[in-house]
């Protein structure tokens, strides 16, 4: 299923010939590393299986990262709950409070002040964190394991491969651009410009034999027009600020799957650029699908946002003479910090243009002000801007965004 969408038997064991099989199969025969990939293998394959409990746990742990919850610290969550539910429903979110209790949030709330219902919502919470340990998904501290993080991105990867196949956006795009270098595609008369190679020699020879021609003559000549395969690096950058906690990341990183799964299908690379006040992570443009699903699985909210900073860095990224350079940046606020923020994030924008770098901005919910400067950045930038309403539209919308860039 990395990235075949059957389910079927065979297909429960990597392709090889994806990054993703070669990045496992490396860590097979690397010394040391055997242990934890016979662990990730059991993880992949109860994912894979439909396994309930995984999908569960899966799910709890990407929802605490997407909200920012410290750690797995079963008094201090139960205590944030019994305390001010409406306000540990709004730091926590919902989807949490379900997944680590059982319970609909709803009824929580209305049940969270009877003592019964208290010394069940305990018991609860401390067997889901004991089985997260368990299972070694958390450590003692309660903090997230990097097997947690494993099982919280594949999860993440079949829920969005599902809601790609649901939407019908896992069909390939035509495209539109011919090239010396692409794929056969249809035939057409040969013309000046043409190769010798790209000569189809059967159709010129029929042309010739209907035409009664005793040797094919130059108008005979039949040739194979190719559809353009240029190749793209795209640099996905994820604003992990405060505000974006929560349904806002959590789609966002979806999204980025999204777009990994389609570039690395089309043989092009992908980057990934985590930004907050600081840049705190980054992938320069790679086809490691394993590499940046673990880089987005661990997004999570925090601080403010360096909108010059991010374009600086992940303009910076690119290799040149691998392909169109191409920047998604993904934020809810434009920009919060710097002097000048709009002169210093213009800036960066235009010395990314210098350096053929397009940028464009998928805004989420932005108001008026980021919304002028949002068609700012993509004017210099010569990219594309989207406002976002519907979270669900996010990853129909970065797609498309990659699309108009072949």
């Amino acid at each position: 299923m990395f990235p075949n969408e059957s389910l079927e038997e065979d297909d429960l064991v990597l392709d090889k010939k994806t990054s993703l099989g070669r990045d496992f199969s490396k860590s097979q025969e690397a010394s040391g590393k055997l242990n934890q990939q016979n662990e990730e293998d059991k993880l992949m394959r109860s994912v894979l299986e439909n396994d309930k409990d995984s999908i569960e746990k899966g799910e709890l742990l990407t929802e605490s990262i997407n909200n920012g919850v410290g750690s797995f610290n079963p008094d201090v969550l139960f205590d944030k709950l019994v305390k001010d539910y409406k306000q540990a429903k709004k730091i926590v979110g919902e989807s949490f409070i379900r997944a680590l209790t059982g319970y609909d949030p709803s009824y929580v709330e209305k049940n969270v002040m009877i003592p019964e219902f208290r010394r069940e919502l305990q018991k609860r919470i401390d067997k889901k964190v004991n089985e997260l340990k368990k299972k070694k998904l958390v450590d003692k501290d309660g903090g997230v394991t990097e097997k947690g993080y494993f099982l919280a991105s594949l999860v993440m990867y079949t829920q969005e491969l599902d809601n790609l196949k649901t939407s019908g956006l896992l069909g390939e795009r035509p495209q539109k651009k011919r090239s010396f270098y692409g794929e056969k595609s249809d035939i057409k008369s040969y013309a000046k410009s043409d190769r010798y190679k790209d000569i189809d020699v059967k159709k010129s020879a029929k042309t010739a034999i209907r035409r009664n021609h005793k040797e094919i003559m130059v108008d005979d000549l039949k040739v194979f027009t190719r559809d353009s395969k240029a190749r793209i690096q795209v640099v996905y950058c994820v604003d992990a600020s405060g505000s974006m906690k929560g349904e806002k990341i959590g789609v966002s990183k979806k999204a980025g799957i999204a777009l990994a799964y389609k570039a690395l299908e089309r043989k092009d690379k992908v980057g990934v650029v985590v930004f907050g006040r600081e840049v705190k992570e980054f992938v320069r443009p790679t086809d490691d699908f394993l590499m940046i699903l673990r880089t987005l699985s661990k997004v999570s909210a925090s601080s403010e946002t360096d909108i010059a900073k991010t374009i600086k860095t992940a303009s910076e990224l690119f290799v040149e003479g691998e392909g169109n350079k191409h920047l998604i940046l993904i934020s809810d606020a434009l920009p919060t910090v710097g002097e000048d923020p709009e002169k210093e994030v213009l800036f960066e924008v235009a010395n990314a243009a210098a350096q053929d770098v397009t940028v464009s901005i998928v805004g989420i919910n932005l108001d008026e002000e980021g919304e002028n400067l949002a068609k700012k950045i993509t004017d210099v930038g010569g990219g594309r801007f989207y406002l976002v309403n519907d979270l669900s539209n996010m990853d129909k919308i970065v797609l498309e965004d990659y699309y108009s860039y072949y």
